[in-house]
């Protein structure tokens, strides 16, 4: 026979439990005659019992009915499946955690965020430490903040010799800037890079062109470029992020954006850089969309991945008129604008791929480039030259 505080003992429950638990039934004490309350053999072992019940994840009420009667089978099926649930919630958030501590990477979840919270994300990004710059290319990029610095160095090995950085042609250039509905005198050229456009503008023109871009090295590589093309005197250098343009509001007439407005999406980039044109000024950008409404389930599956702001050109359209622009023009790049771009860089993939052998970032850009040689009916870049209202 047990007293209570030694049944409580035993099985490791407070006297005030087992006081609940006698007035459920579940144990039957009795009172001597000195008052104190004693517990059988009984009583402590329905007590485990009840305790492995618990264990096994059912309630207080669902125990009490399977020591009293034949247990339910479908009661023990559907708290099983909860518990599969909850378990595997419990490993999410331990494959998070360990991602965040890098024993893993943490591609699916930087994916996931990117979808549901751009803007959170990237101030996330900054708040662990990183500069504006390298948090825009790990949202674009590598998406793994633990193996960001060696998917970098090996990224910026494949491009540096590189000159163009995505699609495009001079005569594409002068196409769009041909659809101007009149000469500027001041062009804002955001996402400049190393400076091919901004040449081909300062050759069509004579504005003042203010390049910007935030890698130092790029800028360096448009001076010298630029002072070759002998328009040096025409192209003013910043550098600068494209979500935080140091400019006074109206301070352009044309803002010229060739395949960079992805980076802080294409969205954000019609209702932020509207601010920095004059009335009636102009947004050139191009941006990379669907030619279809039914891709192939191997392209969907990629740029899903890879840029999941990805549309068609109808509903680029559309923001831009809710943003508050007209469309005067727009044209799809060429066949010859994509292969000027990846040509070379599937030559510069193939001299490095065995010295990069366990490169991941030189797997991915093979990867898109195998995208690339499929052909381009079903996405391309489009080109859209854009009226302040």
């Amino acid at each position: 026979m047990y007293r209570i505080s030694e049944l409580a003992e035993q099985v490791g429950l407070s006297r005030s439990t087992l006081l609940y638990y006698e007035k459920l039934g579940l144990i039957a004490g009795k009172r001597l005659d000195n008052g104190y309350r004693i517990y059988s053999e009984r009583d402590l072992q329905r007590l485990r019992l009840l305790q492995q019940l618990q264990a096994g994840g059912l309630t207080l009420k669902e125990c009490q009915a399977c020591l009293e009667a034949k247990v339910d089978r479908d009661l023990l099926l559907n708290r099983m499946h909860q518990l599969d649930q909850e378990i595997a919630h419990k490993q999410q958030s331990r494959d998070l955690l360990a991602a965040m501590l890098g024993e893993s990477d943490m591609t699916a979840w930087h994916q996931s965020l990117e979808q549901t919270a751009p803007d959170a994300h990237l101030d996330w990004l900054m708040k662990q430490g990183f500069d504006e710059k390298q948090a825009l290319r790990l949202k674009w990029l590598s998406k793994d903040m633990n193996t960001h610095e060696q998917y970098m160095a090996d990224f910026n090995r494949i491009f540096q010799s590189l000159d163009r950085w995505g699609p495009g042609l001079e005569a594409e250039t002068i196409k769009a800037f041909g659809m101007l509905p009149s000469k500027p005198e001041s062009i804002l050229e955001i996402g400049c890079g190393q400076g091919i456009a901004t040449t081909v503008l300062a050759d069509q023109s004579d504005a003042v062109i203010t390049a910007v871009d935030n890698h130092e090295d790029a800028l360096s590589r448009l001076q010298q470029r630029a002072a070759e093309a002998g328009v040096e005197g025409k192209v003013v250098t910043q550098c600068a992020s494209m979500t935080d343009l140091p400019f006074s509001d109206g301070s352009f007439d044309t803002i010229w954006a060739e395949g960079c407005a992805y980076i802080m999406g294409v969205n954000n980039a019609f209702n932020q850089w509207r601010r920095l044109l004059k009335d009636g000024g102009v947004l050139v950008l191009s941006d990379l969309v669907w030619h279809t409404d039914n891709p192939s389930a191997e392209r969907k599956a990629f740029w899903s991945k890879e840029y999941p702001d990805m549309t068609t050109v109808d509903e680029r359209i559309k923001q831009a008129q809710a943003s508050g622009y007209e469309v005067l023009m727009h044209f799809t790049l060429s066949d010859e604008a994509w292969q000027a771009y990846f040509l070379p860089l599937q030559q510069r993939v193939n001299e490095l791929k065995e010295a990069m052998a366990g490169s991941q970032a030189i797997k991915d850009i093979q990867t898109e480039l195998d995208i690339y040689h499929q052909g381009f009916e079903q996405f391309g870049y489009q080109v859209f030259i854009l009226q302040k209202r």
